[in-house]
Parts: structure tokens; C-alpha cells; sequence
């Protein structure tokens, strides 16, 4: 099978794009630190259980392309592992690993094109609602930033890598040691010829999943 017009062809770099880039990572920033100053406070005037040290969660959803990125990706379905670490109550360190099964909309017979995300981000976490009832509910907001590959699944090609930056937001309903975590995040990633010389671009795309989050353990109150 050959490839007509690769959706790793050279590509100009946009300053609109890079400066969307910019704009969504200064607002990401500012919102987790608003968040951070805004559980602080929650936190003094709320007790509330301590949270659990370890929280593994598999979920799954949808990779959707957006803007430019469209005329090139097909939306796809994605699975995804994560595992986070609790700081404390109001903050987690999120580590996500992510498989989306993809196509080249832009090559011969569009063949199958996996997309692997690999990231670490920190998440604030506010207080947690409806602490006296058998379900709560924490709404989160975070960044963060890993690696991007595109592979072909059948096509001897080289898989490319790229560096890729997200904002999430979300909420998680809790019932006892077993989570329903809902995610939407929004990525940002450097773009650059699989075969041969041409400048990087910047991409967007959209990453919304459900799934499951089981507690390792739970620690008693203060």
C-alpha cells in the first residue's frame, strides 16, 4: 500500500496556532492556581476524610481532531490506564497512558493509524460535595504534558513522536472505594514530518473519557 499525501506531509508553521497554544496554557495555569487557593480555603473550613494514597483508574471514550487536525484524523475510540498519587486532599499527580485507534483521512484506502499518548499532569482537587450522603461528588482541573506518537498499524513506515501539553476539567463521582471519573482534556501537540525535511505545526484535539477508579486504600479521618 502506498501513501498519497501523509497526514505527517511537511506542513508550514501557524504563529496562530502556536499562539492558541500559548493562550490555552496561560488560562490552564491560571485556573489551577485559582483552584489550588480556592481548596485551601475549603479545606480550613471543611473537614472531610483523608483521601486515598493510591488511585488506579481504565478508562475509555473518544479522540476527536479538532480545527485543522480534522481534515487529517478520524475520530476514534480510545482506552486509556491511569494512576494517580494524592499529595494531599486537594492535589493529585496523574500519570495517563492512552491508546486511540485512528486513520490517515488523507492517504490511500485512510489506513489504520494508532495514536499513543503517554503524560504526567497535577490535578486540584476542591473539597468534596454531599460528604454525609452514600455518593460525593469531586469536581477537578489540572495540566499537564507528555509524548505523542503516530504509528501505522500495517504500513512499514517510522512511527513519528511529538511532544503534547493538555488542560483537563472533570468530576468524579465517589462511592466508597469505587470511583465513576468523567474527563475532558484539551490537547495541544507539536507536529512534524514522518518522512523527509519540513518545518513543525502545532495541532489540536479533544480527549473525553469515563471509567472506573478503584482505591487501594482508605485512610482514617483527621
Amino acid at each position: 500500500m502506498s501513501i498519497s499525501s501523509s497526514v505527517f506531509a511537511p506542513q508550514h508553521t501557524s504563529s496562530s496556532s502556536h499562539q492558541r497554544f500559548a493562550r490555552t496554557a496561560l488560562i490552564a495555569v491560571g485556573t489551577l492556581g485559582m483552584l489550588l487557593s480556592s481548596a485551601r480555603a475549603l479545606a480550613a473550613q471543611t473537614p472531610a476524610p483523608k483521601p486515598t494514597t493510591w488511585e488506579l483508574r481504565f478508562t475509555s471514550g473518544a479522540f476527536v481532531p479538532t480545527g485543522n487536525q480534522r481534515n487529517f484524523l478520524k475520530d476514534a475510540q480510545l482506552s486509556a490506564a491511569q494512576l494517580s498519587w494524592v499529595v494531599r486532599r486537594s492535589v493529585a499527580i496523574t500519570g495517563t497512558f492512552a491508546w486511540a485507534r485512528s486513520r490517515d483521512l488523507t492517504s490511500t484506502d485512510a489506513p489504520k493509524l494508532d495514536v499513543f499518548m503517554s503524560d504526567l499532569g497535577v490535578e486540584a482537587r476542591p473539597a468534596e460535595w454531599f460528604l454525609d450522603r452514600a455518593v460525593t461528588f469531586t469536581p477537578f482541573a489540572g495540566v499537564g504534558a507528555g509524548a505523542r506518537s503516530y504509528n501505522y498499524r500495517k504500513l512499514d513506515v517510522d512511527a513519528a513522536h511529538n511532544f503534547a501539553a493538555y488542560a483537563t476539567v472533570g468530576g468524579e463521582l465517589g462511592m466508597g472505594r469505587v470511583g465513576l471519573r468523567l474527563e475532558a482534556r484539551d490537547y495541544a501537540s507539536g507536529f512534524k514530518p514522518l518522512v523527509g525535511a519540513g518545518t513543525s505545526d502545532t495541532r489540536n484535539d479533544v480527549v473525553i473519557t469515563a471509567g472506573l477508579r478503584f482505591n487501594r486504600q482508605r485512610a482514617s479521618q483527621d
